[in-house]
């Protein structure tokens, strides 16, 4: 269970929970951080959702407020049932390869743009054997990567 709820109240869900609903457009930040686009920023948009639940909860009990997250996070339950969710694009890549007896794929970082507070990070995901290669951006190294598997993963599916 731990694992569920992890998985369900970590920054990047609730961000995605919050850009679901445009949340971003409801909030009231300061001229710094309106102009560095905070409004879209995950973790003002993870605690903003965090910070919705709770006075939700204080102002109309626990029922209401079980409902409001039971729809709001739909289908991502039944994702977690199934355990499909707890599979990232990088670990579903290399299992397809593994069935399909290919070698596993080989990422690198291939640029890294910005400034040291706002990188973005470019990575390329190679698969040798099915002469496919793949780029991902993202906030991290591992988002990009995760965007560059995904990416793979599907073209090598629909191929």
């Amino acid at each position: 269970m731990s694992r569920f709820r992890a998985r369900l109240v970590r920054g990047e869900t609730l961000a995605e929970l919050a850009k679901e609903i445009e949340l971003g457009k409801y909030l009231l930040l300061g001229s710094g951080e309106l102009k560095s686009g905070g409004y879209r920023r995950d973790s003002i948009l993870a605690d903003a959702v965090e910070s919705v639940i709770g006075a939700l909860y204080l102002d109309k009990g626990m029922e209401l407020t079980r409902s409001t997250v039971i729809g709001l996070y739909g289908d991502r339950f039944t994702n977690l049932a199934n355990g499909e969710d707890f599979k990232n694009s990088k670990t579903k890549l290399q299992e397809y390869l593994q069935a399909q007896k290919l070698a596993l794929p080989i990422c690198a970082v291939t640029k890294v743009t910005g400034q040291p507070h706002e990188q973005q990070f470019i990575v390329e995901c190679r698969i040798i054997d099915a002469e496919l290669i793949e780029q991902g951006t993202g906030s991290s190294r591992r988002r990009a990567e995760q965007e560059a598997a995904k990416k793979a993963l599907k073209t090598l599916q629909h191929a």
